[in-house]
């Protein structure tokens, strides 16, 4: 059964009609008829008026109404109000559209009044290298266990939210002893809502569908949100995967929230479908190799605690078969690595007041509220039954990690910092933000028999954070080879794999930024690196003559570069690399902006962009250049500010879409109109320059556009457009009857040939394995894959790649390889590289990496006075591969100024 089990039918439906009655919710109060089974904290009558209700302050009873992120908000500024001894609220950051982000800590007054006192202990217990054994031994004794429980960072699993609240409640007004215990030996910090905006919209969407009666039928409007749903953020992010790089400012804030606090628990609240139970830890294999045995144990003392409690309730759970702990970037993964205990809990969502599941059984918003305050409150009690464990075990990793940093295989990481500074600089903040510790050599070293300039940076291993940067650093995290066993068997069988998530993530390759490590710890002569992603450009020689250069090939001068046009500035491109008049040298795609045909106050303005964007500029009193193109041969190219269009809405991938807005919106600064489908094909689109069209939904563009909407783009990009085609957005382009682009889809290579005898239209097979040969479709797309990281090479002969690296790192998923362009068609650009070098990290099938080698990553083909440009795999996944963000920029500005549109 999906709900309340049969043998607990009766105490079910007394549950429900308690949700609805109730001025609040509490376990404490849900049995009329307390078993001695059931903890006397869930039967408890004892509860004091003066905390206010959910009806008090919002005019509904918990479980009667999905609560509003203003009404959230609002009941927990109440509950401060009413129990200010005893309940903190912290606002930690805003999200996109303005709405606050806030966690409170509850405890007994006493534990409040030394709140912050107990914050800096755990801040003490997490730098063994400041504390000793003994005085974390003493602090031990004083401190209590800290519980964080973060709800809905997907804004429609909505049901986390609400039970925060009935959790804060609970804890406030029940006057019990065994609550009282719970709160002298915890700090429960509650995050009730870490996706306001996604709520926002669900909220809204929701309650404008809902009719007369609110419908149990998963047909029915109310449960199939329009486009985008309530999951992501303004930006449209899956914030459960934004822990590496931390894009949003909600992620920010909550990194920023936790490394004050280092909770000891942590709880990462979901919904999943509504067919299923409940799921908590422990999780799926693979583990991460570097989540420790004593962690992995922990995590078994927390599913064994709430299995008893959800026994007592008679409710159904999992674990184990789903949700791996090996991917990082989770919020129920990233706390591990600082040595906390994280973890995931999904409840299966009602997705509004009731849903009919496919048993026939009715779940309520009420029936899930329940089941996540069963979950809480048995977390919160493993907390303070292990207190002094937990804490111990904090401390334990973090010191077992600094002797390892300082003993291990890899001691110490370099970044020679000679090229792309700009991605560097925000490399190093992004680890300080992890906080990991940074260092800037202030004079040359010598590392393990290399010499590095001054101005390199430097990641010493023999830190509390030792397991966080070998997991974010090392360029391959080893699956565990029995699971990769397992998943060629499933794969050899045909059936599917059990690869959750992405297998590759290294940051430096992301970024496409040189690292060396070490196997000794370096000492030099640095300074601290802080936690500041652009350091301020400057003007050499500001009073120039002729005007200024700035060197492409990083997001300084790409700032730069969008910030003059957003100015009106005369700007020009070069295709071709020169040599100035005094000796400097710039690379193909350098910006010249002259003094002529400028404002007079060109200096001032530039010096302005200068210091925010990054950018360093050099003056030059001429035109002349030693070697390259002077200004104006027909190699410089005048960049005009492209108007930009974005396909958006229905059939475009959620997340594709909002990332690649994401990115030019706010990393490149330009912005950029979004068009829906029905719009696109047919209007006047001669105002754009740039039309981009994101990764699709699994329907496609076809229906969407249709051969209409590919002959409409063809005649825009033929009178001088740019047309992107992002991921699988490219499937468009090479179909219909007459392409967009003259490349195709290959199917799976036949690397396995069935070996068979054909007599008479039968066929001999002659073992298991030939058989699952056999019956695969003969037609079929090469493997998916989840998530690998591939080296790329660069075509540094073409314009598109000017500032780009000869080497190049992508991201790719799916299955979509495709053929090569003929050079009579256009251009292969960025190539996939060979197959004994194609896999930088990651995990991926074998016939996949032999058939990706050497096939397009992005193709260019010109049409009249347009161009396509595809690239075949994302670009701006998950908006971390920074690495190509300067390749991007090329193919919106670079592209729209060798297009030729009558103006």
């Amino acid at each position: 059964m999906n709900s309340v089990n049969k043998t607990t039918g009766r105490q079910s439906l007394l549950v429900r009609s308690l949700l609805l009655a109730l001025p609040m919710l509490s376990l404490s109060v849900l049995a009329a008829e307390p078993s001695p089974s059931v903890p006397h904290w869930y039967a408890s009558t004892n509860y004091q008026s003066a905390t206010p209700t959910f009806e008090q302050v919002l005019g509904y009873s918990a479980g009667a109404r999905i609560s509003s992120p203003e009404a959230i908000h609002a009941y927990f500024r109440a509950l401060v109000q009413a129990h200010p001894t005893q309940i903190k609220l912290v606002e930690y950051a805003r999200s996109w559209e303005g709405r606050p982000l806030f966690y409170v800590a509850i405890s007994s007054a006493e534990n409040i009044a030394k709140l912050a006192e107990f914050e800096n202990n755990m801040r003490a217990l997490a730098d063994p290298r400041r504390t000793n054994s003994r005085d974390a031994k003493a602090m031990i004794t004083q401190q209590p266990a800290s519980v964080w429980i973060a709800s809905s960072v997907h804004g429609n699993e909505i049901s986390p939210a609400d039970s925060a609240m009935v959790t804060a409640w609970h804890l406030l007004a029940n006057q019990d002893s065994a609550t009282q215990e719970l709160l002298a030996n915890t700090v429960v910090y509650l995050d009730p809502l870490q996706n306001p905006d996604g709520r926002a919209r669900f909220v809204s969407r929701y309650y404008a569908t809902l009719g007369l009666v609110a419908a149990d039928d998963r047909i029915s409007a109310e449960h199939n949100e329009p486009w985008p749903n309530g999951r992501t953020n303004h930006y449209l992010f899956d914030m459960n995967r934004d822990w590496l790089t931390f894009t949003q400012p909600e992620t920010q804030g909550r990194i920023r929230a936790l490394l004050q606090t280092f909770p000891l628990m942590f709880v990462d609240s979901h919904e999943m479908g509504g067919d299923s139970p409940y799921y908590f830890t422990p999780e799926a294999h693979p583990y991460n190799p570097f989540i420790t045995q004593p962690q992995r144990e922990a995590l078994h003392w927390v599913g064994e605690h709430n299995a008893k409690h959800f026994d007592n309730y008679g409710i159904d759970y999992y674990t184990r078969e789903i949700f791996d702990a090996f991917y990082p970037g989770y919020g129920a993964s990233w706390p591990l690595y600082h040595g906390s205990i994280a973890m995931t809990y999904e409840v299966g969502s009602s997705r509004g007041h009731q849903f009919r599941t496919k048993d026939g059984e009715t779940l309520t918003y009420a029936d899930t509220i329940q089941r996540n305050f069963v979950a809480y409150m048995a977390t919160i009690e493993t907390a303070s039954m292990r207190r002094e464990a937990l804490l111990e075990r904090f401390y334990q990793y973090r010191s077992d990690a600094v002797a390892a940093g300082s003993k291990g295989d890899v001691r110490s990481y370099i970044f020679p910092n000679k090229r792309d500074r700009a991605g560097n600089r925000k490399l190093m903040s992004v680890l300080v933000e992890h906080g990991i510790e940074v260092e800037q050599a202030t004079s040359s070293f010598t590392a393990c028999r290399t010499r590095y300039d001054e101005g390199a940076f430097i990641v010493n291993a023999n830190q509390p954070s030792y397991q966080l940067i070998r997991t974010l650093l090392d360029k391959q995290v080893p699956m565990d080879a029995d699971f990769l066993v397992e998943q060629e068997r499933l794969r050899a069988n045909n059936l599917p794999d059990q690869i959750y998530d992405v297998t590759a993530w290294s940051l430096p390759l992301q970024f496409n930024v040189d690292m060396n490590s070490c196997n000794r710890n370096i000492s030099a002569q640095t300074s601290t690196v802080p936690a500041q992603r652009i350091m301020p450009g400057q003007i050499n020689q500001p009073n120039a003559d002729y005007g200024y250069f700035a060197a492409w090939g990083d997001m300084n001068t790409g700032r730069l570069l969008t910030a003059a046009l957003r100015q009106g500035l005369l700007v020009r491109s070069s295709d071709l690399a020169f040599t100035d008049k005094a000796g400097n040298s710039y690379p193909a795609g350098s910006l010249i902006i002259p003094r002529a045909g400028n404002p007079e106050n060109l200096t001032a303005i530039l010096t302005e962009l200068a210091i925010t964007t990054g950018a360093h500029l050099q003056g030059s009193d001429s035109s002349w250049m030693q070697a390259g193109p002077n200004p104006g041969s027909g190699n410089v190219k005048r960049v005009h500010a492209p108007e930009i269009a974005m396909l958006w809405d229905e059939p475009s991938n959620v997340l594709s879409a909002g990332s690649t807005r994401f990115i030019i919106e706010r990393e490149f600064n330009y912005p950029v109109t979004a068009i829906r489908a029905d719009r696109l094909k047919r209007s006047d689109l001669s105002r754009y320059q740039v039309i981009i069209l994101p990764g699709s939904g699994w329907s496609g563009y076809e229906q969407a556009l249709g051969e209409s909407g590919r002959e409409h783009l063809r005649q825009w990009v033929q009178n001088g457009g740019v047309l992107l085609t992002l991921g699988n957005a490219t499937r468009f382009a090479v179909g219909g009857e007459t392409p967009l682009l003259a490349s195709r889809i290959e199917p799976k290579a036949q690397v396995d040939g069935l070996v068979s005898l054909t007599q008479n239209s039968g066929t001999i097979i002659t073992d298991q394995q030939d058989l699952q040969r056999y019956v695969r479709n003969p037609k079929t797309s090469p493997d998916w894959v989840a998530g690998v990281l591939l080296r790329a090479d660069v075509d540094q002969e073409h314009w598109l790649t000017a500032g780009i690296h000869t080497e190049l790192h992508s991201i790719f998923t799916g299955a979509d390889i495709y053929a090569p362009l003929r050079i009579t068609d256009g251009r292969n650009v960025v190539n996939f590289s060979n197959k004994e070098q194609v896999l930088a990290s990651g995990y991926m099938w074998q016939e996949n990496h032999e058939q990706v080698a050497h096939k397009p990553l992005v193709m260019v083909q010109p049409q009249g006075r347009g161009m396509v440009i595809s690239f075949t795999q994302e670009p701006n996944y998950r908006a971390y591969m920074d690495g190509m963000h300067v390749l991007l920029m090329n193919a919106i500005f670079r592209a729209s100024a060798h297009a030729t549109p009558l103006r």
